[in-house]
């Protein structure tokens, strides 16, 4: 039976890319238009894992998806980076001249919006996915219309690309997590990179005390995000990525935050793929 994955986004998404990157062609993808209903599929058990991106080099972190994580007591299993590349793409006989509106997600449109300033006349509509409206403009064969997708978006639906490699940065790249609802027990020598979350009290020094721990304990904070606690005004969760050379450091570091910090959690633990 085959690997049943979920991503957020249809055939020829960039979640899909890293699917195929993953876990390779023999896998059965389960799609879906948004984070929610991906959870979904992995509580329902619909899904065995799920594809999730959680951050940009240029856009920076996708917030919803840390909350997502941790109220559905996900499982963090693994890590992935993908180089973004974003392709214009148009039904074949359409000319650029032609475009009198470009759909794709935000995050596609934002990281493009510079190489839109030299078309003023150019409609820019947020969607819910790239490979989504390219497979929408074949579907419907519409014209001056245009879609922001990966270049196997246009391989998949039969559309020209016009322009390649759009966004204002190109030295773009989108880190995605492979999530699921039971931990992936990695033997200790394997594990390089956790993610926890914890919150801290309003005296004064208390995130910097927690922050010296792993310090102390050798290990290299690479990412720290701060994320509110709905049920408490005005307190913050930080959610923090941290990587360490030997697993008995990670775990002497949990030890310590578990009696300093409030509400101490790891939220996975896997192997740094950025080494």
């Amino acid at each position: 039976m085959s690997l049943r994955i979920a991503i957020q986004g249809i055939k020829g998404s960039n979640h899909h890319q890293v699917a195929k990157d993953c876990f390779g062609d023999d896998i059965e993808l389960v799609e879906c238009l948004s984070f929610d209903v991906l959870v979904d599929k992995l509580l329902s058990n619909e899904a065995d894992q799920g594809v999730m991106a959680i951050e940009n080099s240029i856009a920076g972190s996708i917030i919803p998806n840390y909350a997502l994580v941790n109220h559905n007591n996900l499982h963090i299993i693994g890590e992935y980076y993908l180089n973004i590349h974003h392709h214009l793409m148009v039904l074949k006989g359409q000319w650029i001249e032609d475009i009198e509106e470009v759909s794709s997600h935000p995050m596609a449109l934002l990281q493009c919006k510079e190489y839109f300033r030299q078309f003023p006349h150019i409609k820019l509509v947020e969607d819910m996915d790239t490979a989504e409206t390219a497979k929408r403009i074949q579907e419907q064969n519409l014209k001056q219309v245009a879609a922001i997708a990966p270049k196997v978006a246009a391989e998949l639906y039969g559309l020209d690309i016009v322009a390649s490699d759009i966004q204002t940065i190109k030295n773009n790249a989108t880190r995605f997590i492979i999530v699921k609802t039971k931990n992936k027990v990695l033997p200790e020598a394997e594990i390089s990179k956790a993610s926890v979350r914890f919150i801290t009290d309003h005296k004064r020094g208390s995130l910097a005390a927690v922050l010296n721990v792993m310090s102390d304990c050798r290990l290299n904070l690479t990412k720290i995000q701060s994320l509110p606690v709905i049920e408490t005004p005005w307190k913050y969760a930080f959610f923090v990525d941290v990587t360490f050379a030997k697993y008995a450091d990670f775990s002497k570091a949990k030890s310590l935050l578990d009696i300093m910090a409030e509400d101490f959690k790891v939220l996975g633990e896997y192997k740094n793929v950025r080494q």
